[in-house]
């Protein structure tokens, strides 16, 4: 996975500035433009485990008072990246990360207790693992990616740590996807603030981040979408003047343009046409 949020990284996903004007330009409200574009390194998360795939972990039947010997260490075949770790009779599993970290290797000592915090590490390893594989297809918020992950079945707890440590890791960031999200949908979708603000809202993102998102489009930006898109309304509609400046200033407040844009850019577009503008325009 190549691709994160952040300038200390050496290729950001896209990012919403001046500097990033000549780069490949990703529309991330796209899906399909986002296919095989991220490979993530850990193979694992293509059959990401559910929080009840771990079949290997329940402790109940291990002993309170007794320390535990590692009396072997097997890698599975499936799913990848993830060993199964014997006390005797004993066993868990766990993915490779969380073995390293806990120096899970044969001869090594651990208690139930500390079993039970590793069980814990390796459903967080687990459940992070489930959200690269969800970021891998394009870019998301942090609400779509713990409206995923609950629906997956993962505790509160896990998915606040999951959340915490790709914000931690730049693999999301709300306040930059905002802007990027609202940029491409003005200039690439003919989209208005309002639309914009509606769709940012439905994804998550905070108010304020909303509001400073909108803020970075500027009133021309805005104009010349909804102006294009008033130019190519006006010559596929058919009736009289009224009629069509009717159809069409309704036509771009559905796009979330507001009534005062949309009157602006009529009385415009009527006066390069040389068209006698006699019924004044209203705002809607």
């Amino acid at each position: 996975m190549e691709q994160r949020f952040g300038k200390s990284r050496s290729k950001p996903y896209t990012g919403a500035g001046k500097d990033n004007e000549k780069d490949e330009i990703i529309d991330i409200s796209d899906p399909g433009s986002w296919e095989n574009r991220l490979s993530y390194k850990n193979e694992e998360s293509e059959k990401a485990a559910s929080p009840a795939a771990a079949e290997g972990n329940d402790l109940s039947a291990f002993p309170e008072d007794k320390e535990l010997t590692i009396t072997s260490v097997q890698l599975l075949k499936s799913p990848k990246f993830r060993y199964r770790i014997y006390f005797g009779t004993f066993q868990v599993e766990v993915h490779e990360d969380v073995m390293v970290k806990y120096r899970m290797m044969k001869g090594a000592v651990f208690t139930k207790l500390e079993l039970e915090e590793i069980v814990i590490a390796d459903e967080r390893q687990r459940g992070y693992g489930e959200a690269l594989k969800y970021l891998s297809r394009k870019p998301r918020t942090s609400f779509e990616i713990a409206t995923r992950l609950k629906e997956k079945g993962w505790s509160e707890e896990t998915i606040g740590e999951v959340i915490e440590r790709l914000i931690q890791e730049r693999w999301i960031n709300d306040a930059a996807y905002a802007q990027e999200w609202a940029g491409q949908r003005l200039r690439s979708r003919g989209k208005g603030k309002a639309w914009i603000r509606y769709e940012l809202r439905q994804k998550g993102i905070s108010k304020p981040l909303i509001e400073e998102a909108l803020g970075q489009v500027s009133e021309d930006e805005e104009y010349d979408s909804a102006m294009q898109l008033a130019q190519r309304k006006w010559r596929t509609t058919s009736g009289e003047t009224a009629d069509k400046k009717r159809k069409i200033g309704a036509f771009l407040m559905r796009r979330g343009f507001s009534g005062q844009l949309a009157g602006k850019v009529l009385r415009e577009l009527i006066q390069k046409d040389g068209i006698e503008d006699r019924d004044e325009w209203e705002e809607l």
